[in-house]
């Protein structure tokens, strides 16, 4: 009698191609999906075979991945991967996103209608403040 089969053994090696398929399923996201980024991405271009089945060789699996977590995960757009990748390419440095908000530029002055909320702008500031503050620690 056969051993039942068991799916950790049936994975492919970390070195064998994927098929849109297995990568699609592997990210979670649709193929179609997958073939968007191969135009908006000029760096993830996998083999194509007869009837343009697309095999993705480690390189692009990792770039796949790659690309999945900046957009799903970083939030970065897609023209950020891109700035993100092209720069790579080109061996800059890229800084990495700032997950702190930007400090507002709030003053008396540019908040001509404050007074309509009821609540001091003096407070309304110092709310703000401490809010930023609590933010970066």
């Amino acid at each position: 009698m056969a051993p039942p089969s068991n799916p950790k053994n049936s994975e492919k090696s970390a070195d064998a191609f994927r098929t849109i398929g297995e990568l699609s399923a592997e990210l979670g996201v649709a193929q179609h999906i997958l073939r968007y980024w191969e135009t908006k991405f000029p760096q993830l271009r996998p083999l194509q075979r007869a009837g343009n089945r697309r095999y993705y060789r480690p390189a692009d699996v990792a770039l796949a991945r790659r690309i999945h977590m900046l957009l799903n995960s970083q939030g970065y757009t897609v023209r950020g991967v891109q700035q993100l990748l092209q720069a790579k390419d080109d061996g800059q440095a890229v800084p990495a996103p700032s997950l702190a908000p930007a400090p507002l530029a709030v003053t008396l002055a540019t908040i001509p209608a404050a007074s309509d909320s009821g609540i001091p702008v003096e407070r309304l500031i110092d709310l703000r403040d401490r809010l930023a503050a609590a933010l970066t620690e």
